[in-house]
Order: structure tokens, then C-alpha cells, then sequence
């Protein structure tokens, strides 16, 4: 059974939407099971208990959540040896362009050797519709490459 790690911090509701849309794509995958946890309740027994991590966040000043990047402080030390090449992938609600935080975010998942499996998605402005079915495949295709034994 592949377990799949969705991270995510939201104020708005618009990453918790994305973030559902990600775990409903990996529940359609048969054994496959979905552990949607906020940023500050995720802890490195998760993420090292997962067979793949996706990372949502929303674009605060241009970075992502303090949140995000809290889970990572306290998680690296502990698990950056570990996770070599788990497959990784990453979602953001934008109020712009949300290139700062993909770009930090990418760069810390290069700190963990994580493994990218999927573009990442980033919703500018209001969630539509589009957006959230580039969630579901995300999660649908981070699911069954795991539980295929692919990623």
C-alpha cells in the first residue's frame, strides 16, 4: 500500500482546497492511502513513513508559509539521510506568480535529495477548476507510481 505525505499550510482555505483535490487523486488509486496533514502537525515520523511527500503551500511576500518551512527545520536533521530520492512533488496558491516560493521550496527539497515526480501546480488567484484537477493528477500519478514500484 503506498502511503503518500500531503503537507500543506493554508489561511485562506485556497491551499487546503488544492490540498484535498491532491488527496482525492491519490485515493482513486487502489491501496493507495492519503495522509493530509497540516504544516505544523506533520512530523518527521510522517515523512519518513511515507512512500512519496507532496508540499502545498500558499505564497506569503513572495516565499512560502512560514509554516512550510517550519515542518522542514524540524524535520531535515533527522530525516535528510533517510529520504534519498523519495518521490516529491510541489502545489501553491498564488497571489501572484508564486515563483519565490517554488523556488525556495525546491531548493530546500534539494537539501533532502527528494526526487520530483510531477510539475509543480500553481494556482494564481481564485481556485478554479483546472487547478484542481492538476491536483488530482498529481496525487492520482504520485499514488500509482509508488504503489507500482516506479517512483
Amino acid at each position: 500500500m503506498a502511503k503518500i505525505l500531503i503537507v500543506y499550510h493554508t489561511q485562506t482555505g485556497h491551499t487546503e482546497e488544492l490540498a484535498k483535490a491532491v488527496a482525492a487523486g491519490v485515493r482513486e488509486v487502489e491501496g493507495a492511502e492519503a495522509v493530509l496533514k497540516r504544516a505544523g502537525e506533520a512530523t518527521v515520523e510522517d515523512l519518513l513513513a511515507a512512500d512519496g511527500v507532496i508540499i502545498g503551500s500558499p505564497e506569503n511576500f513572495g516565499y512560502m508559509a512560514g509554516m512550510v518551512k517550519d515542518f522542514f527545520d524540524r524535520t531535515f536533521y533527522q530525516a535528510h539521510d533517510k529520504v534519498f530520492r523519495k518521490p516529491f512533488a510541489i502545489f501553491i496558491s498564488a497571489g501572484n506568480d508564486g515563483t519565490g516560493a517554488l523556488k525556495a521550496i525546491e531548493r530546500i527539497a534539494l537539501g533532502y535529495k527528494f526526487r520530483t515526480v510531477f510539475p509543480p501546480v500553481i494556482a494564481k488567484g481564485e481556485i478554479r477548476e483546472e487547478d484542481l484537477k492538476l491536483c488530482r493528477e498529481m496525487g492520482g500519478t504520485m499514488a500509482a507510481g509508488c504503489e507500482l514500484g516506479i517512483f
